[in-house]
């Protein structure tokens, strides 16, 4: 759908200041740990969102290691830059489908949960591809299925009450929607990395001061909102305490701690 991929509005700060520490740092920081050991001058980050993975790239990576971020998404982008990082990156709006960058440009590409938002996966990998240098990698991360990420389904399954005839099913169509490992595999192949990627699976806790801090991540910091809003605009406070309501069933009126698991995989060029 469209309105997957549209991160505007309130959406990027409410993302940043909730959901980024509640599921999103620690795969930033496995990611770009998995660089440290190897031989980089130029990296690109795709689907960078408002900057968590390229935070921490900034932040372990050598300074002479030059750093581009991308996003589709130019208010995600303008949020990230905001932030900041530790030291000077180069932001800039791009399509991950048609990337502005010549053939062998860089040594690693890099996407912290951005894939799943691709319209065509093995097309975003071959420009992933034609961009790296020989031997450098593609290395991004994707979430597993919704089951296994708690306050996720938790939300999914909370909001089916809100709205029994036509149930917001974002969160588990896109996010958790591509974590079938040979899916990925096949695509990865049809973009051209011809041998199969090292994967990894990591499970980690997301945990939060009380349980509306996730629905609001979840239901006002992501597209779900778009989704809820269509349905009634007046009703998204609404949504958010019902999620919230779910959540502190489960999970305990605060402070609250769930499982959340994702796949990283690295392609080698």
């Amino acid at each position: 759908m469209k309105s997957d991929k549209v991160f505007a509005g309130s959406v990027p700060r409410l993302y940043e200041e909730y959901l980024v520490p509640l599921i999103f740092q620690p795969y930033a920081e496995d990611l770009a740990n998995r660089l440290v050991s190897r031989h980089l001058s130029r990296v690109l980050e795709i689907a960078a969102g408002t900057g968590v993975v390229t935070r921490r790239l900034a932040s372990v990576l050598p300074k002479d290691v030059s750093i581009v971020a991308t996003d589709l998404n130019q208010p995600m982008l303008d949020t990230a830059a905001e932030v900041g990082t530790s030291r000077p990156v180069e932001w800039r709006e791009a399509d991950a489908m048609q990337l502005p960058f010549d053939d062998g440009e860089f040594d690693a590409v890099v996407c912290g949960f951005g894939v799943m938002f691709f319209p065509s996966k093995s097309k975003a990998f071959s420009e992933a591809r034609r961009v790296l240098r020989p031997g450098g990698v593609f290395l991004f991360s994707a979430w597993d299925r919704i089951e296994e990420n708690e306050f996720a389904h938790t939300v999914t399954t909370a909001l089916e009450a809100v709205f029994p005839d036509d149930p917001p099913r974002f969160l588990a169509r896109t996010p958790h929607g591509y974590h079938d490992r040979a899916i990925v595999e096949r695509d990865l192949k049809d973009g051209g990395f011809a041998s199969p990627p090292g994967v990894h699976t990591v499970a980690v806790r997301s945990t939060a001061a009380t349980p509306r801090i996730p629905a609001v991540a979840y239901c006002q910091g992501t597209p779900l909102r778009n989704e809820i809003e269509a349905r009634d605009k007046s009703r998204l406070s609404e949504a958010t305490d019902h999620a919230a309501a779910a959540i502190a069933h489960q999970f305990g009126p605060g402070p609250v701690d769930g499982k959340i698991q994702a796949h990283i995989f690295a392609a080698e060029r």
